[in-house]
């Protein structure tokens, strides 16, 4: 899927004639210029560890995750969040049905600047604006909302395990600029591009676990890390100057192949980003991303006026109940009716919308792949039943 970004730049730019509006915009590209010799110095050393802002005890959250991981479900809303379509979730739809399921675990990455996982910290909050489980995405380890992009990619696909076997629901990924690189990366590192065995890692205490397999919490079958996949992942401004970080170096020539470790894959480019170096038409076919096998992989160009930098703050569009209906009637197999965005603040609105769309419908899919799987052990003889 390619958008059409030439229409929305007229738009977005016509809008953008309000005074307070453009000094926003001289404000974000000043704030770019000045980022690009971070961006080259942060490659070159592992970013520190950022702590939850709210400052809350690691303790809590422990307690946040190990609470959201049981769901007792009587038949009807059973019945109810399987009649769902998972491409047509209405805000009536999450708020009366989706939202009773059990949610997977969103993992996101943030961009290597220093403080921009605040950025990340705003899309998440946006999501918990949505509707989605704010236990589900903060790290129960100390309640962060996002993960280091210079860390280890390892850990990461460790961690998806771990979560998998845990929740019997496969995680999403979605990574912002560094954190595209590194998200990417954990795509690979599944798939086993860099080698056939990968530790579990336990992200309640953070720690290695001694063991390279997992019991698959739907067929009950041992198998390795290598080889499990994500249900839904998302990069944008991905590449260019953040090939400087000596972390992904191994990922020249990978960067654009999406492995078979993901169900379903969207790339987004901003056109003009001269970090991520994307054309000014946006990502041309030399530069889009691509399947290597059955994963869906989706490449969608975002106008030439979002910010590398800012595109994931977006918590204010949840504040707005007019832009919540919005977001909620966003399709993606068709142009988005931009006649139609309320009055107000809407920047970055056409990926948050799509990200969203995906993280509505992989969230329904999870959730009814679990409920299928729960009945038909159910339903399964005694001795079969067993056996698993």
């Amino acid at each position: 899927m390619k958008i059409d970004a030439s229409a929305w730049r007229a738009r977005i730019l016509c809008r953008s004639v309000e005074p307070a509006k453009m000094s926003w915009r001289m404000v974000h590209r000043a704030a770019v210029l000045l980022t690009i010799p971070l961006l080259v110095v942060g490659g070159c050393a592992t970013a520190p560890s950022e702590q939850a802002s709210s400052g809350a005890a690691q303790g809590e959250f422990v307690q946040v995750a190990a609470r959201a991981q049981s769901f007792q479900l009587d038949a009807a809303q059973e019945n109810r969040i399987l009649a769902l379509d998972p491409e047509q979730i209405s805000a009536a739809d999450l708020r009366t049905t989706l939202a009773l399921a059990p949610a997977p675990r969103i993992v996101l990455v943030h961009g290597g600047v220093v403080g921009v996982y605040l950025l990340m910290e705003s899309f998440a909050k946006f999501l918990v604006g949505m509707g989605y489980p704010e236990a589900k995405i903060r790290d129960p380890h100390n309640g962060t909302y996002s993960q280091n992009p210079y860390g280890s990619s390892e850990r990461l696909a460790g961690m998806v395990a771990w979560y998998y076997e845990h929740d019997a629901m496969r995680p999403m990924l979605i990574g912002h600029s560094q954190g595209g690189m590194q998200t990417v990366k954990v795509l690979h590192e599944l798939a086993g591009s860099f080698g056939d065995r990968i530790a579990v890692w336990n992200p309640v205490t953070d720690r290695r676990e001694e063991r390279y397999t997992i019991i698959d919490p739907i067929t009950h079958v041992e198998k390795p890390v290598v080889g499990l996949s994500v249900a839904y992942a998302s990069v944008v401004g991905a590449g260019g100057v953040e090939f400087f970080a000596p972390t992904v170096w191994n990922m020249a020539g990978r960067l654009r192949i999406i492995p078979d470790s993901v169900d379903e894959f969207t790339g987004f480019a901003i056109a003009g980003d001269f970090v991520a170096w994307t054309a000014p038409g946006g990502a041309t076919s030399a530069d889009e991303y691509r399947t290597t096998g059955n994963a869906v992989v989706h490449n969608v160009n975002l106008p030439g006026s979002y910010n590398h930098v800012f595109v994931p703050g977006t918590q204010h569009l949840a504040a707005d109940p007019r832009m919540r209906d919005w977001i909620n009637r966003y399709a993606t197999g068709k142009p988005a009716d931009l006649s139609s965005l309320p009055e107000g603040p809407s920047d970055n609105v056409l990926w948050a919308a799509d990200v969203w769309h995906g993280v509505k419908k992989h969230w329904c899919l999870e959730a009814q792949r679990l409920i299928r799987a729960r009945r038909h052990l159910d339903a399964a003889p005694p001795s079969q039943s067993a056996q698993r």
